[in-house]
């Protein structure tokens, strides 16, 4: 995989950040050593290695859902929410 500038910039606008100019050439240069040791660690062969962890097999076991209501917890919460209104918060809508 090759770090160019436009990688850089679809970088940029996916992680809504700025990059300025003059980080650019040190960011790719950076980038790029990360992708040649991350191609590296694909070479090594693991095949006669048995794993040291599954989360499939046993994996975090499992708890009941149980809902539960603390008014307490919910009234001190909303008290430091921006807006709220009737035990629930208020957003802004961003679906039209």
């Amino acid at each position: 995989m090759t770090v160019d500038d436009k990688l850089i910039e679809k970088l940029a606008k996916l992680s809504s950040l700025e990059i300025e100019d003059s980080k650019k050439e040190n960011l790719k240069s950076e980038l790029a050593d990360i992708i040649n040791f991350v191609e590296n660690l694909n070479e090594i062969d693991v095949s006669s290695i048995e794993a040291t962890f599954n989360t499939v097999e046993g994996g975090t076991a499992l708890r009941e859902d149980i809902s539960k209501q603390d008014l307490e917890l919910s009234s001190h919460i909303l008290k430091y929410a921006p807006k709220a209104e009737d035990g629930y918060f208020i957003v802004p809508k961003i679906i039209e």
